[in-house]
């Protein structure tokens, strides 16, 4: 039987960095395991609002803070929180432009203060970026050269020339034309945002252990391949 005649045997909500992942890594598990998987994208804020609204899934894959609170209160069953992926944050410019040295914390302070304009999301790698700079204490200098990204990723402003440089997750920006990835930050600044997977707390007993088989499989080789070509590195 393909997967595609296969009823739905678990649902999945999944924040939407995690798109490019699972459109190849869930074909391969279902063909594997002959369960059918349903899922739900979302940004991270409206996904764990559903979830808090009383939304019915079965496993959640989503940055580990939002997962750790949603399991604080109750929503995802406690302990059964599991890495699967560091998304990377990548500095971005546009195809052609000069390419800013920010192979130090340094170097990388000095690139944010010549930019004339920068770019991150409102997801998680715009909350990230958010309180990087603030820890850097640059956050009251880059607030008034700040060209948010919403709706699209940061790429798409870096190649249209609204901003000058852009950081935001490597996954979200692979396949946008004109922007060219110089590096992910430096490693020192904890540079990734962290997606877990968790267990709904309303599951049942069947389809827990269905969560309990995908999760198994985010963690195997095919899985840390597409993970690692997707400019991630494994949990």
């Amino acid at each position: 039987m393909s997967a595609q005649e296969l009823a739905v045997d678990l649902a999945l909500f999944s924040g939407g960095a995690m798109r490019r992942f699972l459109t190849e890594a869930i074909p391969l598990f279902e063909q594997a395991k002959g369960i059918k998987v349903s899922v739900h994208f979302a940004l991270t804020r409206i996904l764990k609002k559903e979830i808090e609204d009383g939304a019915a899934f079965d496993i959640a894959l989503m940055p580990r803070a939002e997962l750790d609170a949603l399991a604080t209160s109750g929503l995802i069953v406690p302990g059964s929180q599991t890495d699967i992926a560091r998304s990377i944050v990548g500095f971005i410019v546009r195809v052609g432009a000069p390419v800013p040295d920010i192979s130090t914390v340094e170097a990388f302070k000095n690139a944010l203060r010549r930019a004339k304009s920068i770019s991150h999301s409102q997801g998680p790698s715009g909350l990230y970026v958010a309180a990087l700079l603030e820890r850097l204490g640059l956050a009251d200098e880059m607030k008034k050269k700040t060209v948010l990204a919403i709706g699209r990723p940061v790429g798409e402003v870096i190649a249209s020339g609204e901003a000058e440089i852009g950081m935001q997750q490597i996954i979200e920006n692979q396949p946008v034309e004109g922007a060219h990835l110089v590096s992910p930050l430096p490693r020192e600044l904890g540079n990734f945002v962290a997606y877990s997977a968790g267990f709904a707390s309303g599951a049942s007993v069947r389809a827990a252990a269905r969560a309990g088989s995908l999760v198994a499989f985010f963690k195997s080789p095919e899985s840390v391949r597409i993970i690692r070509e997707k400019g991630m590195e494994p949990g």
